[in-house]
């Protein structure tokens, strides 16, 4: 058995450490694997982008030989985490919970599994709903002082605005969350938590009540907290999440996501979401600040990051499709999979074999009248498939089925830049 690395010092190099509960415990897991978990609330039925980054912590660890729990939150879901909200977040329903928690795990398992990474799933409804009241304030309640919980930064930001204040159930959330943590080290011997900067109060809460109740040793680690170019939550700019489920943001989308990060965005954080080697990434660093018109690192970390989530062939698909749009090849150059990939993604219609060119043109939104199109005919600068449409051509002629690509599509296009796909029917 491979013996495991120092997980401190392998989720720094890669960017990934903000905080540390114990300096000791790089060397302690340089010794011996060590069991951590990272916890997930279902607050959608997909983890977004920037959701991903500590999943990476998981994978990251595992690869550097340790064991990752995913804990997903069936029963804190109920309740709601206040950490890093400035208002009390609505209670959700409880058939919906029940159904992204049990969405978000699928997904959570299904990214770590495909990587060869084994990764235990567990949800914490499993205990927090069998435990009843009285044994939880007893328990678990009994071992925290409300002075102290009032003075984590989650607490008491909200207390400060006397308008929206904190309710008795998201002030909880806190107990609940260290509670997690103490029945996972009781359960399956996890002694490390990790989470975003905003959970420092929770996951040191933890540390305490398993100090206090057992007189165990745990540890937390939180990574930064990561904000896009417009300094927002990163995955989540102008409230457009860009979401890890295929169905909710294509991989064509996704794959589009990271190739549109500015160069310092994309050179950071192909560290954190690759498993590129260190040294790998130093020379793709070097080779994209020497030549950033080539966006060498955005199309890296975008292939990267497609494959872990969507998986090789549809990273493939979505990097030809932009290698099209971005005038690199031409639409002959496509395979039948990429062409119905492109379809939504670029202004796409549907139309007759029979129905006529130019009206064609008009209804992809490419020429706005009949005079346009004879102008831009006489210029030169309409297409189909690539290829320039005849000066004298009878603008009410249809396509021939020898025009079609795969029998079913057809590119048109004006100028260099403006294109449209027609699915073509035979009708």
């Amino acid at each position: 058995m491979t013996a495991p690395r120092d997980l401190v010092a392998t989720l720094r190099e890669r960017g990934l450490v903000h905080q540390v509960t114990d300096e000791a415990l790089g060397a302690l897991t340089a010794r011996e694997p060590m069991v951590l978990y990272n916890g997930f609330d279902p607050t959608a039925p997909s983890l977004h982008a920037g959701s991903l980054y500590p999943v990476m912590i998981l994978a990251h660890a595992a690869r550097a030989g340790h064991r990752p729990v995913a804990l997903v939150g069936g029963g804190t879901g109920m309740v709601g985490d206040p950490s890093g909200r400035e208002a009390e977040r609505p209670l959700a329903d409880a058939e919906q919970v029940r159904a992204q928690n049990a969405a978000l795990g699928a997904q959570i398992g299904r990214l770590l599994e495909a990587s060869g990474i084994a990764t235990a799933v567990v949800d914490n409804s499993d205990w927090l709903s069998r435990t009843g009241l009285m044994e939880f304030l007893r328990d678990v309640g009994k071992h925290f002082s409300v002075n102290a919980m009032m003075a984590k930064d989650s607490v008491r930001t909200r207390l400060q605005d006397r308008d929206q204040g904190i309710s008795f159930t998201e002030f909880s959330y806190m107990l609940l969350q260290a509670y997690d943590f103490y029945r996972l080290w009781k359960d399956r011997g996890c002694r490390l938590q990790t989470g975003g900067s905003d959970q420092w109060g929770n996951i040191t809460a933890g540390i305490e009540l398993i100090r206090r109740r057992e007189g165990g040793e745990a540890y937390g680690l939180t990574c930064p907290l990561l904000l896009g170019a417009d300094g927002r939550k990163f995955g989540k700019s102008a409230g457009n999440a860009v979401w890890l489920d295929g169905a909710m943001t294509s991989p064509y989308r996704f794959f589009q996501f990271w190739v549109n990060q500015d160069d310092a965005q994309a050179a950071t954080l192909l560290a954190p979401y690759t498993f590129l080697p260190m040294e790998e990434i130093a020379a793709l660093r070097a080779a994209a600040a020497a030549a950033p018109e080539k966006r060498l690192a955005q199309r890296r970390l975008a292939a990267e990051v497609t494959t872990f989530v969507h998986g090789g062939d549809a990273a493939a698909r979505a990097e030809r499709a932009a290698r099209f749009l971005f005038g690199e090849i031409e639409i002959r150059d496509l395979d039948e999979s990429v062409l119905d990939s492109l379809a939504g993604e670029i202004p796409t219609i549907d139309r007759p074999l029979s129905h006529g060119i130019a009206a064609t043109f008009a209804d992809a939104g490419l020429v706005k009248s009949n005079g346009e199109f004879k102008r831009l005919l006489a210029q030169g600068a309409l297409r189909v498939n690539g290829v320039p449409l005849a000066a004298d051509m009878d603008p009410r002629a249809g396509l021939q089925e020898s025009d079609l690509l795969f029998g079913r599509f057809a590119e048109f296009q004006r100028g260099k830049k403006d294109k449209a796909l027609v699915r073509v029917t035979k009708a």
